[in-house]
């Protein structure tokens, strides 16, 4: 199948849509399809509101369709919902292909952090852009159900996958500082609830591992915990393997595909019991979920890492990949 991908997007971005898209993209390209990824990468881009690390293609539609025209896609996704997306959304509707897209991010709890705009409002908008599409994508059965239940019409779970031979535990090597080693991987933002964190008394040392817009301002205002940055390939899984625990304070992603290579290091996890981690940790086994995240982190101490790791090695890529191309064909005229 010729494929098209559109999506908002892409790297330099470092977040678990970029990873979904580029780790999909190979496996298709591997299983014979070719893929046109349509992306920020030749547009003029301005930053996004409050996000500037985020680039957003500005007034893309024209090179779009010309894209998409000259490339003649058997399929197309519609990966995101910012302006490259409904460009995409747009020429499918005037072309009358048929395509779908995915649910990556809960866009209505994030822009309400930072904006005085009503939660309904942007559910709202993201109905009308979802519901052209022959299916939505969504992470996790729990999102199927969510979005279902707000009117949603056509949700159906396309799971993720993680690098077992990248993130593993023969890895791990010691720290620096009093034990246990609590850390943090991910974006270092305020929709991810890093400060009930920061905030636990937890004996021993915390550590942030990731970048993102509030990484300066949590840096001065907890000196005493060590925030390193982003880290890549190897070097972030050396991280993640020389952890005691997994903390991921986040009640508003969909998935948290750090959760998986967490596991796959033999990392236990602690996280609150919503979306996300209710779906992706078997709990009291691979991780504790708790509304006390203290008491998260204190129980999740004591779980077997070989266990973590099994867990994780149910979950890969291709498998994934596999279920997203059915849909692809499904959808397809």
């Amino acid at each position: 199948m010729k494929i098209a991908l559109v999506s908002d997007a892409w790297l330099p971005q470092t977040n678990g849509v970029v990873r979904t898209l580029r780790e999909t993209t190979r496996c298709l390209e591997a299983a014979g399809h070719t893929v046109a990824a349509i992306t920020p990468i030749p547009f003029r881009t301005f930053p996004c509101p409050t996000y500037p690390e985020i680039r957003l293609a500005a007034l893309p539609w024209r090179r779009v369709q010309r894209i998409l025209d000259d490339f003649r896609p058997d399929a197309v996704h519609v990966a995101t919902e910012g302006p490259i997306g409904l460009a995409g959304r747009r020429w499918c509707r005037e072309r009358g292909q048929t395509f779908t897209s995915s649910f990556h991010t809960r866009f209505p709890e994030y822009v309400r952090l930072r904006a005085p705009i009503p939660v309904a409002w942007t559910w709202r908008m993201l109905r009308w852009f979802h519901d052209a599409a022959e299916r939505t994508l969504v992470p996790t059965r729990t999102q199927q159900e969510e979005l279902a239940a707000r009117g949603f019409h056509s949700p159906v779970v396309w799971g993720r996958g993680v690098d077992t031979t990248l993130f593993r535990p023969e890895l791990r090597s010691a720290l620096p500082g009093p034990g246990p080693h609590l850390m943090y991987m991910g974006r270092v933002s305020v929709e991810k609830n890093i400060e009930a964190f920061l905030r636990l008394e937890t004996p021993g040392t915390k550590w942030v591992v990731g970048g993102g817009p509030a990484l300066d301002a949590f840096r001065q205002a907890w000196p005493s915990v060590n925030f390193v940055g982003p880290k890549y390939g190897e070097d972030l899984a050396t991280w993640l393997a020389s952890a005691d625990v997994f903390v991921f304070p986040s009640r508003t992603d969909t998935f948290g595909i750090v959760l998986l290579e967490a596991m796959a290091c033999g990392l236990p996890v602690a996280a609150y019991p919503v979306p996300g981690p209710r779906d992706v940790v078997c709990d009291g086994e691979s991780g504790v979920l708790d509304d006390d995240l203290q008491r998260a982190v204190e129980a999740a101490l004591q779980l077997d890492r070989a266990t973590c790791r099994r867990h994780a090695l149910n979950h890969t890529w291709e498998r994934a990949t596999e279920q997203f191309c059915a849909y692809l064909e499904s959808a397809s005229p």
